[in-house]
């Protein structure tokens, strides 16, 4: 009677060691759970495209619609998608309203760079100025300008209008229209 005794205790105790260690394995599975939730909780929209450079995306932007292309560039604020024959579209994180075509990968929160971290829609927005190329200006409310980026303020944008198929001229020149950097959604460029 003493081993049958002895025998149901040593079951006891290696029964209760399995539930131990089962539980130790459920806390330590939700603690990782909680920890892989609090790293995404970091990601930024700008890590995620940083990841995805060279990729094919498709846009839904507010005031454009549907743009889809090669994301080229992307800084804190914006990107640059490569579309059909040559254009480009500079694409300000404020106006995108979806982005499909990511992959599951994400660059990590921070790793960028200082430098990179300064390119911002406003630096995007002088090498427009810089290189004197007609562009077609999308607005949020779905209004379209055409002309060249002539100077980029700290919360604007002016654009000289005229149009698109003509260099900027004096001549041709119909006006200039400041535009508020919140206003844009798209700015394409052939």
């Amino acid at each position: 009677m003493r081993e049958s005794d002895a025998g149901r205790w040593e079951r006891l105790f290696a029964d209760l060691e399995d539930q131990a260690d089962a539980l130790e394995r459920a806390e330590e599975a939700a603690q990782v759970g909680d920890r892989v939730r609090a790293e995404v909780g970091d990601v930024r929209l700008y890590d995620r495209l940083r990841a995805a450079v060279g990729q094919q995306l498709a846009l839904t932007v507010r005031g454009a619609g549907a743009v889809a292309g090669a994301l080229l560039e992307v800084g804190p604020d914006w990107l640059l998608l490569g579309e059909p024959y040559e254009r480009e579209v500079l694409v300000p994180f404020a106006a995108v309203t979806s982005v499909g075509g990511l992959g599951r990968h994400s660059a990590a929160p921070g790793s960028q760079g200082r430098v990179a971290a300064r390119l911002t829609l406003r630096w995007a927005l002088r090498r427009l100025a810089r290189d004197r190329a007609a562009v077609c200006v999308f607005l949020a409310d779905g209004c379209q300008l055409g002309g060249t980026v002539d100077r980029v303020g700290a919360d604007f944008v002016e654009l000289a209008e005229h149009p698109a198929g003509e260099p900027r001229r004096a001549s041709a020149v119909r006006g200039v229209r400041a535009v508020p950097l919140h206003a844009l959604a798209l700015i394409r460029r052939p």
